[in-house]
């Protein structure tokens, strides 16, 4: 089974790899793979990551075919294998996957065409990690000895569980906020405000509420504790940044005003997607990972 499924079985050199690729194709390093015809098959609804792959695939000639899981045969009962196989079969030569399962990936090992995952329940969403990964060098130049709060619905969040574990392994001090029932271990706990103190990055997550994510207090309350507004904002460290995987519950973990604030990454790591998931579809299409 080739492809992209999760970070953490990717050597350190195989993703400065691809972030060295992704900033080469940011400034205008052209690659083609025309010929290509790689297939989308989205078991949950997506904007960016969805559209970020289709466009990815239209700068390198690929050519993307939408797979609508509503008109597909799986409301008739047909396996994900199934499924999958029979793109295979057709003749794509790859296939994009988010699925509310996690690991779904391990029903697919006898598929023989790429498959790059684009998220898996709560488990891993390697490609919106990378593009993580590439704002904060853009913004750093490196991430030994960083310090980066993930705040929200972190036990829901794979954009959590990667980001932690890779950041991790890149030097970084990863710590999490939020409130109780939304925390794991998947890094120490700090308050939001001594994070905004003393961190680099602060990065907010969306409360997840169709993944049955229950808050214990209205959202006007869950924004004054745990939410980002400008004065919050203004006690940032001068270098700091805000990032956010999006969607954003405007006025729940990020105000409005904040969206879009001279500390907020939030749209460049959207535009960074694109190029990320350029480098992720080059490297499998090549073999190198």
């Amino acid at each position: 089974m080739r492809g992209l499924f999760n970070l953490s079985v990717l050597k350190t050199e195989q993703i400065n790899s691809i972030l060295s690729l992704a900033f080469q194709l940011k400034s205008g390093f052209s690659l083609s793979y025309s010929g290509k015809r790689i297939a989308t098959l989205f078991f949950e609804n997506s904007t960016r990551t969805h559209n970020s792959f289709v466009m990815a695939m239209l700068k390198l000639g690929i050519e993307p075919v939408v797979v609508d899981v509503s008109r597909s045969s799986v409301s008739k009962g047909e396996t994900l294998y199934d499924t999958v196989k029979t793109l295979e079969a057709i003749g794509f030569d790859g296939v994009v996957i988010r699925h509310s399962d996690n690991e779904y990936y391990k029903q697919l090992d006898k598929i023989n065409i790429p498959i790059w995952n684009a998220g898996d329940g709560s488990g891993s969403h390697p490609t919106q990690s990378l593009l993580d990964l590439m704002t904060i060098k853009e913004e750093f130049g490196e991430f030994k000895g960083l310090k980066c709060c993930i705040v929200g619905d972190i036990i829901h969040s794979r954009v959590a569980h990667t980001n932690a574990e890779i950041m991790k392994r890149l030097g970084m001090d990863v710590y999490i906020a939020g409130p109780k029932e939304f925390l794991d271990d998947t890094a120490s706990v700090i308050s939001l405000d001594k994070a905004i103190e003393c961190c680099d990055i602060i990065m907010l997550l969306r409360v997840q509420f169709e993944r049955n994510a229950s808050l214990n207090m209205s959202r006007e309350e869950y924004h004054s504790k745990y939410g980002l507004n400008m004065e919050k904002v203004n006690k940032m460290k001068e270098h700091s940044i805000i990032m956010h995987p999006a969607p954003v519950n405007r006025g729940i973990e990020i105000a409005d005003d904040v969206v879009e604030c001279s500390k907020s990454r939030i749209f460049k790591q959207m535009t960074n997607g694109v190029f990320v998931r350029m480098a992720v579809i080059s490297k499998v299409l090549e073999g190198e990972i």
